[in-house]
């Protein structure tokens, strides 16, 4: 990706690294997701285990096939829709004239490498989304991007770095233990930069279906379909996916960051953590019935749904029988 000591770092940064993590606190529950990734080869499980833990155990071993094939009774008039965000046009294949922002202003310089990219990344989303939501006549609340080392306290709970990187909705925070990038091109053979823009943008999708409600009626419908509850998941993760490549489409519209190259570095990662190929390395099988976030291919579809056609109308993973 292209920046340099001009491009702008998001000041909406928490860094706790180094900080003890304390012990748990707050509610469990809320609409996030993280990447289901175990680091350090202990033995993670995802942020929805941790957030969920109470009456959405029922996550597990359960069929999530229901919904795909019509088995289930959902009621689709509580299917979260993705909103019109473009003047009520509708979406093109193509990419969308954007007009131009203007610059901001870098901060001092001393920040770590993988720090200040993380918080021009997290820039980049703010611009680009903020741009969105003004041309919808809807307000943009910039989420709070956390940097931590191995626990930390979060509204939803305990937030360790096993979870890997993860959205709470209790506090419209994204959380972050940096050492993930180093696990995601080691471990999981997905290195470059914009992969790990790419992990950012995943998480800030789950705050933009926060701030549009989707994340509400998941829950809500998650509470009122237990069965399908892994399948309604599975889509929420896709559909963040899919609001990833549409910030992509359009950050490049606006700031011409993209290099060659950097897509394909996003459809790895989008593919190496996908949960058919994170069970068949941590555990040796594959269970289709307790995704959380997708498949390989799933992601890896999603996220090029939504670079090619550059818009939030795109990404309905609630009404399609196609994933």
């Amino acid at each position: 990706m292209r920046y340099d000591e001009n491009d702008r770092e998001s000041s909406n940064v928490e860094d706790r690294r180094g900080q003890g993590g304390g012990g748990m606190f707050g509610g469990g529950g809320g609409g996030g997701g993280g990447f289901p990734i175990p680091m350090g080869g202990r033995g993670g499980f995802s942020l929805t285990t941790m957030l969920i833990v109470g009456a959405l155990m029922l996550l597990f071993g359960l069929n999530p096939l229901d919904l795909i094939t019509g088995g289930g009774s959902v009621d689709m008039s509580r299917v979260p829709q993705m909103p019109q965000m473009d003047g009520g046009q509708s979406p093109r294949s193509g990419r969308n004239d954007i007009p131009g922002l203007p610059g901001g202003q870098a901060q001092a310089p001393g920040q770590d490498e993988l720090g200040r990219f993380t918080r021009r990344v997290l820039a980049d989303t703010e611009d680009v989304w903020e741009r969105v939501f003004q041309a919808s006549g809807r307000q943009y609340k910039k989420p709070t991007l956390v940097m931590f080392t191995g626990s930390t306290r979060t509204a939803c709970g305990q937030g360790l770095s096993q979870m890997g990187p993860f959205y709470c909705p209790l506090d419209q925070k994204v959380y972050v233990d940096l050492a993930f990038y180093d696990e995601l091109k080691r471990r999981f053979r997905a290195p470059g930069d914009f992969a790990q823009a790419y992990v950012v943008a995943h998480e800030v999708g789950h705050h933009v279906q926060t701030l549009l409600g989707v994340a509400d009626k998941v829950q809500e419908m998650k509470q009122s379909y237990p069965r399908e509850a892994n399948q309604i998941q599975v889509r929420m993760e896709l559909q963040a996916d899919c609001l990833a490549g549409v910030w992509a489409n359009l950050n490049d519209q606006l700031k011409k960051r993209l290099q060659p190259g950097d897509i394909e570095e996003g459809l790895n990662a989008a593919s190496q953590i996908g949960d058919d190929m994170i069970q068949r390395q941590t555990q040796g099988q594959v269970v289709p019935e307790s995704f959380t976030h997708g498949s390989s291919a799933q992601r890896v579809r999603w996220f090029k749904t939504g670079f090619q056609g550059g818009s939030m109308q795109v990404c309905d993973t609630f009404r399609t029988n196609q994933l």
